[in-house]
């Protein structure tokens, strides 16, 4: 297929491509790594992309680069911890103390997300932040959708085990 082709089906999804391998690797220069080697797997087997699915295409070639970059560091940890994202520019709709708890419930997410085996995580991040269908995450992650189904209700039961909000104390006054 001709170049302008692959431009206009695949490059439209690497941001979502990249967010993917970062939520696999937990790791941004991993995932640009991961990323890059899976959009030249993707231009290499263009021609076997059937129908104009490229989002999942993509994304199961990012996940199979992924995976075999793991499977050949064997012995080594499976990944680093993802860098904390910052931003520097001020958010004028936010005073400090929102905003400072908008941050604190952004890195107990993250930090629940991260705890939780990979193939809930990557269940959990197709779903609920890419917005994939169970059809669509059956196809990237290659197991049937009732698997699909079963690793996101055990994912959503953890996360909520781990995110249950805790009591507050309330101080009285003497």
């Amino acid at each position: 297929m001709p170049p302008r082709v692959f431009e206009e089906l695949v490059l439209p999804h690497l941001d979502a491509a990249f967010n993917y391998a970062r939520w696999l690797t937990r790791n941004d220069g991993e995932a640009e790594d991961v990323v890059q080697d899976a959009c030249v797997r993707a231009l290499r087997f263009f021609p076997s992309l059937r129908g104009d699915d490229a989002r999942a295409w993509l994304f199961a070639i990012v996940r199979n680069t992924w995976f075999s970059r793991v499977s050949r560091r064997a012995g080594r940890a499976e990944a680093a911890p993802l860098e904390e994202a910052t931003d520097d520019s001020p958010d004028g709709a936010l005073d400090p103390e929102a905003l400072l708890l908008q941050q604190q419930s952004v890195a107990r997410v993250r930090a629940a997300l991260d705890e939780l085996p990979v193939d809930f995580r990557e269940a959990i991040v197709l779903r609920e932040i890419e917005g994939m269908s169970y059809k669509e995450i059956a196809a990237v992650a290659r197991v049937p959708i009732g698997t699909v189904m079963s690793r996101l209700s055990r994912a959503r039961e953890r996360l909520a085990t781990v995110l249950k909000p805790s009591p507050l104390t309330v101080e009285r006054a003497p």
